[in-house]
């Protein structure tokens, strides 16, 4: 390799952990950046060595890049474990790699700095601002309504992403890597910088840096995540509007840690927690916006008395130091805390007869008045059938029906894909209806936006309530009461169940035989169960 003693005796081994692909169209500025993390490295008297890891972008990866979280979480852990490292530099950005990475790095527990890929610039088309996966799903159905010409819906795909980066708005990627800083895994401020801006190179030579100073303190993911590091990073996901995935991801995390959060913390978080950040798809802005306006620092700055101040974070200095004195520039796009988008967090948790483990809905991104909402339901049984028959002139379906789709769980699918924001059937599209309450075991975007409850637990795949649903049955949606209820007899749900004939599973060898073996279930973070802290495997949730 023309390596001698001097590049290797007494000095700290880096691994630059790279999850650059030419399949993954978020982290294609890696190559420069893993260049500007070595430098640090260097500087700092450490040895950095590059390794790849597998991508899983969320675009291109099939069926779903939440199916290899766990392969890539693994890989992480694998990697730091089975080579001579002493403490790495986690490079991420695209939604699961933010997760993936720290579940790794927490059971390995070896001192890490995370490295977040940063946000795209602000998209573009004929004078209009573009949004990442918000504006494509609205076009789009403009495009399905006969609204929208294909050569207009072509000419905002080719403006919607202008940049390497992650998707600018308040999706999975900007929220995962949001949480990492509030739970004190990035330098202070790293997760609102452009991947394009000069700023972000400077940040990732800083990390390089900061890792070989935290090999030399034996400063550590442990010490990093406790209790009260959780507790800030669902505070933040509430006060940024944050992706309904976050809570899968921050329980998985957790999990890594030994400390369990249930799906109801998250609830009791999220009111009492003011939503602070105007960034679409909840809002108006963008995440170039949102860094000019001051960033996450400030918008922290806003709520201390909301977060742990004392928490540790990799820099050495606890959350308050990092915060300290970060100001609001713009407060149209960050509010003040005197003057909120709303005066509670965007996500609710949801539960009743058809989620007895509870469901999500990202009430800010929802219509107000479908919030409370009682319809028949059009079920489809998976996602195959649903893209068969949705736009069906003869589908029995109304703009009060609630759409419900199936086998779109952790083991349905497989995988839970983002499949939660179910099209509106395109003879509604053509009589004015953008949203209508849609249920499902599934996630969705962090882009997308509407009525959309998710993540039913237990999903019905396993026999969850949500399996039993059939076509006019009467569903009740009541955020406000945090209530889903499937509007039938316990009788009539039980001889359902009695019936019911479990699916036959997806995969019969290999990684996907795996994860149909060992995932648990959404409330419980779709980790594999011989992962957990413990290391202890979990059966399927009794259903009653």
């Amino acid at each position: 390799m023309g390596f001698d003693d001097g590049d290797i005796a007494g000095k700290p081994i880096i691994a630059v952990l790279n999850t650059w692909s030419e399949m993954n169209t978020c982290h294609m500025h890696f190559k420069v950046l893993v260049e500007n993390i070595k430098r640090g490295i260097l500087q700092a008297g450490g040895m950095p060595v590059e390794i790849p890891m597998m991508s899983v972008g969320e675009i291109y990866t099939k069926p779903t890049s939440m199916l290899y979280r766990n392969l890539l979480a693994m890989e992480a852990e694998e990697t730091l474990r089975g080579y001579p490292i002493d403490g790495a530099v986690l490079m991420g950005g695209c939604d699961k790699t933010t997760p993936g990475l720290l579940m790794g790095a927490l059971s390995m527990d070896i001192p890490v700095v995370y490295v977040p890929g940063g946000p795209m610039l602000k998209g573009a088309w004929r004078g209009e601002t573009l949004g990442s996966g918000s504006d494509v799903w609205k076009y789009w159905d403009e495009w399905r309504a006969g609204r929208l010409p294909a050569e207009a819906l072509r000419e905002i795909e080719d403006g919607i992403a202008r940049s390497p980066g992650h998707c600018m708005t308040m999706g999975t990627a900007s929220t995962m890597t949001a949480i990492a800083e509030a739970m004190g895994f990035t330098l202070p401020g790293a997760s609102s910088i452009p991947a394009s801006d000069t700023g972000h190179q400077r940040m990732a030579t800083q990390a390089g840096r900061q890792a070989v100073e935290n090999v030399w303190n034996d400063l550590k993911p442990s010490q990093v995540l406790t209790r009260e590091a959780v507790e800030n990073g669902i505070s933040i996901d509430m006060a940024i509007g944050g992706s309904t995935n976050a809570i899968v991801h921050i329980v998985a995390m957790a999990g890594r840690a030994g400390i369990k959060v249930e799906l109801d913390e998250f609830d009791v978080i999220s009111q009492r927690t003011p939503l602070l950040a105007d960034i679409r798809p909840a809002g108006r802005f963008l995440m170039e916006d949102f860094y000019l306006g001051g960033g996450l620092r400030a918008l922290m700055n806003q709520i201390p008395d909301l977060l742990h101040l004392d928490c540790l974070t990799v820099n050495g200095k606890t959350l308050g130091d990092n915060i300290f004195g970060a100001e609001i520039y713009n407060e149209q796009v960050i509010r003040p805390r005197t003057n909120p988008c709303a005066t509670s967090g965007g996500t609710a948790v949801l539960r009743g007869n058809l989620a007895p483990d509870g469901a999500v809905i990202k009430a800010a991104a929802a219509s107000p008045e479908l919030l409370t909402h009682t319809g028949p339901a059009v079920v489809f049984n998976d996602y195959n059938d649903m893209a068969a028959r949705i736009d069906d002139p003869d589908l029995p379906v109304t703009r009060d029906s609630v759409i419900v789709l199936q086998s779109a769980g952790p083991k349905g699918a497989p995988g839970m894909p983002e499949w939660g924001m179910l099209p509106i059937p395109k003879k509604l599209l053509e009589q004015g209806v953008r949203d209508m309450v849609r249920i499902s075991d599934a996630r969705m975007s962090g882009t997308s936006y509407g009525t959309c409850v998710l993540h039913v637990a237990p999903e019905s795949a396993i026999g969850g309530p949500l399996a039993f649903v059939r076509d006019g049955d009467q569903i009740e949606l009541n955020v406000p009461e945090r209530r889903i209820q499937l509007l039938i007899s316990a009788e009539e749900m039980e001889s359902r169940r009695a019936a019911w004939i479990p699916p036959k599973p997806h995969y019969h060898r290999g990684y996907g035989r795996l994860f149909l073996d060992h995932v648990t279930q959404a409330n419980e973070g779709c980790d594999f169960d011989f992962l957990h802290h413990d290391g202890e495997p979990t059966p399927d949730p009794e259903i009653h």
